[in-house]
């Protein structure tokens, strides 16, 4: 009877995850050979090859792809049994303070991932403007919390730098209008950036909305009643990138700062910050092809 081992297909599931051994071996705390040595076993033993490595990067075989649904729900399963059956599962809470505009994508697959490691540990996601944030953090409110900034803020950890863009309706003309029609919220971080851009273009702008909520304004927004300013690649899908042709100022970059990560106690914690560097530093990550 052959067995699989859980280490073997941990090893595995972090190779397709991270699209290769190197990657997987530092996610992993484990070198490159050892990861090589498991994945080699794991063929051996399915007398099967599961890794197409012809090219410049590995892909999955086509037998790979079918073996990573099971491996992960067998590793879930496994992490399951002992974080229920055992002493030594982690308990506690981690308060993750994060602004509204990062929260989709990034957010939902790191808690997955979280969550997957230490489901004894509660994680209270707070979503607020990086004001308030950065407020509650120096009061001693949250163990770890990101921002948006135009800089590198004192103490902070930046991970990654985004755009921002001016955002419309789906097919809307409310970008055309004079003056211009601008929603936002009353502390949205981004609001005096771009009010700063328009004024130093000479563009008219008028405050068609001015709300403390983030729904109010992007309702607002969506039925082409006014335009607002996100980060590229965080706009919902009933908005849309302006293609303005330089109609409207560039906007500048923003910093994706986090903050607390050096004073961190428990391990949990410190694991949470790093699939949130993982995250921010590999945004546009995709999963490996199955080779054809």
């Amino acid at each position: 009877m052959r067995n699989l081992d859980i280490t073997t297909l941990r090893s595995f599931v972090a190779v397709a995850d991270h699209g290769g051994v190197t990657r997987a071996a530092g996610f992993l705390h484990l070198t490159q050979s050892a990861v090589s040595m498991q994945l080699k076993r794991l063929e051996e033993l399915l007398g099967l090859e599961l890794l197409d490595r012809s090219g410049r990067t590995i892909a999955l075989t086509a037998s790979g792809e079918q073996l990573l649904a099971f491996a992960r729900r067998m590793i879930a399963l496994n992490d399951e049994v002992i974080g229920r059956l055992t002493d030594q599962a982690f308990e506690g809470e981690v308060v993750l303070g994060v602004p509204h505009d990062v929260v989709h994508p990034f957010i939902p697959r790191v808690l997955k991932r979280f969550n997957a490691s230490f489901p004894r540990v509660s994680v209270n996601l707070v979503t607020s403007n990086t004001r308030h944030l950065k407020e509650e953090f120096v009061r001693g409110g949250f163990d770890l919390v990101l921002t948006t900034e135009s800089g590198a803020g004192e103490g902070a950890e930046t991970l990654h730098q985004m755009p921002l863009r001016w955002v419309g309706a789906l097919n809307g003309s409310a970008w055309r209008q004079k003056p211009l029609r601008l929603g936002f919220c009353r502390n949205c971080i981004f609001r005096p950036v771009a009010i700063t851009a328009l004024d130093d273009a000479g563009i008219e702008w008028d405050m068609s909305v001015d709300s403390d909520s983030d729904r109010t304004v992007e309702a607002t927004v969506s039925a082409d009643l006014a335009v607002g300013v996100l980060l590229e690649g965080t706009q919902p899908s009933h908005q849309e990138l302006i293609d303005h042709s330089g109609v409207l100022p560039e906007l500048p970059v923003q910093f994706i700062n986090l903050y607390g990560a050096e004073r961190v106690r428990e391990e949990y914690v410190a694991e949470l910050a790093n699939l949130l560097r993982q995250n921010f530093t590999r945004p546009n990550a995709q999963p490996l092809k199955v080779a054809s």
